[in-house]
């Protein structure tokens, strides 16, 4: 199979040898375009891992991989959820563990993950013409750390282009930012309330 080809020609290097340097990134701020800030599915290849996996190895696949997300996709490779590094490192797995009286090993990724029918997304219609601040404003809204980036198609189900992620967007923009809790149930509202 791989007779057809030849060889390419080798010299040997000598005297002054530089690296090509990655060109700095566009300085990024609040008034940039969000398309900047996105990250985009089309270039990037995605972390992604089977909902039957347990958390513990999909903790470790996050390192590995020095990503905070994973997109957890069935065996029709379809998506199921998300999981972040906040879920396996929070307090999801305690509750868990009260609640099915199991093993931390034991926790797999669907038991942890944020379900399909739980997340949100922008429309790349809407992020085309948005700016950082508005992203910025909208995941701080949610009290989220990403977002999603989704495409509707004529007679289809929509397609997850990009992701936005507010600690790549902290980066970007060379400054912490600070998130706004939001209670999204009544036991985050009593808990908030009890505290004080």
């Amino acid at each position: 199979m791989m007779r057809n080809y030849s060889p390419l020609s080798a010299s040997c290097l000598s005297g002054t040898v530089r690296i090509l340097q990655p060109t700095p990134s566009k300085h990024v701020t609040a008034e940039s375009l969000a398309i900047d800030v996105m990250t985009d599915l089309r270039c990037t290849h995605i972390a992604v891992i089977s909902p039957e996996i347990t958390m513990e190895l999909a903790n470790t696949y996050m390192m590995q991989r020095g990503v905070r997300l994973l997109f957890v996709i069935n065996k029709n490779n379809t998506l199921e959820g998300i999981i972040t590094a906040s879920d396996v490192l929070g307090e999801k797995p305690l509750r868990f563990i009260q609640e099915r009286c199991v093993k931390h090993c034991d926790i797999l990724v669907t038991d942890i993950m944020t379900p399909v029918s739980k997340l949100e997304a922008i429309s790349i219609e809407d992020v085309n013409h948005a700016k950082v601040g508005n992203v910025v404003a909208s995941l701080r809204d949610s009290g989220r750390q990403h977002t999603l980036v989704t495409e509707k198609r004529a007679g289809d189900s929509p397609i997850i282009l990009g992701i936005f992620s507010l600690t790549q967007i902290e980066k970007q923009l060379g400054e912490p930012i600070v998130p706004t809790a939001v209670a999204k149930t009544f036991a985050e509202i009593e808990t908030t309330l009890i505290a004080n």
